[in-house]
């Protein structure tokens, strides 16, 4: 009696799992079939945090969350492409993370580079045509992975179908800093006029450089639960006041239905964006054809934010 007992729990655990399973696919293919009808994010910035805690809650090593975490990142990197996406930005190790143990710090080293060497060999990304490229100091990483660096950007320099930047010993700030010092040199050394630095020419020497800078940032997606963007991209991100998504699964617990929806939450901003020009500029109208300006003060005042837009 308890052997059969035993079997049938086991049966009903696969049968809700098989079920749940079938659920989980069908809300998917909706899902995609729905975000798929409007605007996708042009370029996409990921915090891929909580591998650590997620080890921890199953008794794991460290590295063991890393791992699992960096399978999670190729998965994420086809689901993007498959979308069409164009740009994806990972926040794979930050300047804070040489704080971290020596034992850490060199495994992830370590798995960086395998994941590198795998993405130099897989015929997939010549398929796709995916240039990858590397931002961050490259000066603090050690030999034999700026040398990977080097092969993996050196062979996908000419693809343009789908861009991969994967941040290494990054800082937003120190990325600033560095854009400041090298433009300052050139000011310096009269290779720049002070009248000629603006938005547009500290963006050029900012991270890679030298080299085509990371463009403005459309959705930032950070999971492990945690609301903050912690010094990623902030001169693309702030600038263009991009959406963003925080959700609660650690990383390697991130889904497909994970990045669809963070996309949706970035379509219902924009089409929040549009109808709210849209109600700006039927003041306006409204205002310009009633023409009766000593009955309409409210509405001039509703229009002062519309004139700094530009909107005549």
């Amino acid at each position: 009696m308890p052997w059969n007992w035993g079997i049938f729990r086991a049966g009903l655990r696969f049968l809700k799992t098989r079920i749940f399973s079938m659920f989980y696919l069908e809300y998917e293919r909706r899902l995609e079939i729905e975000i798929l009808n409007s605007e996708i994010p042009h370029h996409i910035a990921v915090i891929m945090d909580g591998n650590r805690r997620y080890a921890g809650q199953l008794g794991k090593a460290r590295s063991f969350g890393h791992a699992m975490g960096a399978e999670v990142t190729e998965k994420v990197i086809e689901w993007c492409y498959e979308i069409g996406v164009k740009q994806l930005t990972l926040y794979a190790f930050s300047t804070e993370n040489f704080q971290r143990s020596e034992e850490e710090v060199d495994g992830l080293f370590n798995l960086i580079n395998e994941k590198f060497l795998k993405i130099y060999s897989d015929p997939r990304t010549h398929e796709k045509e995916m240039q990858v490229r590397i931002i961050g100091d490259r000066s603090k990483l050690p030999a034999f992975l700026k040398e990977s660096i080097e092969k993996i950007e050196k062979s996908t320099e000419n693809y343009r179908k789908f861009h991969l930047n994967v941040a290494i010993a990054y800082g937003g700030r120190q990325d600033i800093i560095q854009a400041v010092r090298d433009i300052a040199g050139c000011v310096s050394s009269g290779k720049l006029f002070l009248e000629e630095v603006d938005e547009n020419l500290i963006s050029k020497h900012l991270y890679p450089a030298p080299g085509v800078s990371v463009p403005n940032v459309d959705l930032v997606i950070r999971t492990g639960g945690d609301e903050r963007v912690s010094n990623f991209l902030p001169w693309q991100a702030n600038g263009s006041e991009c959406a963003t998504y925080f959700c609660a699964p650690f990383w390697p617990e991130f889904r497909k239905i994970d990045l669809l929806r963070s996309i949706r939450v970035y379509q219902a901003r924009k089409a929040e964006k549009k109808q709210e020009q849209s109600y700006r500029v039927s003041k306006v109208v409204n205002f310009l054809e009633i023409g009766n300006h000593g009955e309409k003060l409210e509405e001039i005042g509703q229009l002062q934010p519309v004139k700094k837009q530009g909107i005549s």
